[in-house]
């Protein structure tokens, strides 16, 4: 299967994210904000990345902009609760710097599967 990073602040996000990701037999990877995705992210090269929007120390849209700019091809997920923008402008934004995919949370399994799929099999082009 794929290897993935998760971005998260939230422990118990990054966990049960963790969790499904793992039981459809990926190898994860995870992060606190986007300095250490960043970081990890040159050192692993993850077939995906799937990260939250607001977050403290480098927030997920830097973390998009960032990644796509160094790394050409990329494939990211961007998932957001909100936040007092709500969460359609930040997961539009989100697409608008490379986001291949996004997710307003709270997030289902189902959704979840569905994206990561989606994300995985697109080629750079699309």
């Amino acid at each position: 299967m794929a290897r993935i990073l998760v971005v998260d602040d939230d422990d118990q996000v990054r966990e049960m994210l963790r969790t499904m990701l793992e039981r459809d037999g990926h190898e994860v990877l995870d992060a606190v904000n986007g300095i250490e995705a960043i970081a990890l992210y040159r050192m692993t090269h993850s077939d995906l990345v799937i990260t939250n929007i607001l977050m403290p120390e480098k927030e997920g849209l830097e973390t998009i902009r960032e990644l796509c700019a160094e790394f050409p091809g990329v494939k990211i997920i961007a998932m957001s609760g909100g936040g007092q923008h709500g969460t359609s402008s930040y997961l539009e934004a989100a697409r608008a710097f490379g986001a291949v995919e996004t997710l307003p949370k709270p997030i289902t399994r189902a959704q979840l599967r569905k994206a990561v799929d989606a994300a995985l099999h697109q080629t750079p082009s699309e």
